[in-house]
């Protein structure tokens, strides 16, 4: 299974701009930019995406890890925040924050069944950064 997006990026970095564009067309000519990614632009940047796809990819994890332990979640709200050393040009960890609504788990096997998705989904698998978690079962 492969997956493909594509990146078009015209002028300077501070003054230039790119557009995003995925195989789903979800983005489509999506723009970003040095102010969105180092400021407060009103566009994507690569880290918003990092952080999409770290809390999508945790949450269908979890839900896969808790239906093999025999639980259906009622909700898993799941977000991500990514931070980078602005100095270094380097991301430095994920920090995923999940609510869920689960019936009839207990509070260690809800933690177990967190940690393993925090530690095997795919996108945790792809990150060399530090993954770093708060769970609540409510």
């Amino acid at each position: 299974m492969k997956r493909t997006a594509n990146a078009v990026w015209n002028g300077s970095l501070k003054e230039g701009e790119g557009k995003l564009t995925t195989q789903s067309k979800v983005l489509d000519k999506s723009q970003y930019c040095f102010n969105s990614r180092f400021g407060e632009g009103k566009s994507t940047n690569p880290d918003e995406l990092l952080a999409a796809a770290h809390a999508g990819c945790f949450a269908m994890a979890l839900s896969l890890i808790l239906g093999k332990e025999g639980y259906t979640p009622d909700a898993l709200d799941v977000s991500s925040e990514v931070t980078m050393d602005a100095d270094k040009l380097e991301l430095t960890g994920s920090h995923l924050t999940l609510k869920a609504k689960i019936p009839n788990i207990n509070q260690d096997k809800f933690m177990e069944c967190a940690n393993a998705a925090k530690d095997n989904c795919p996108v945790s698998k792809a990150l060399s950064i530090k993954i770093t978690m708060d769970a609540t079962l409510q």
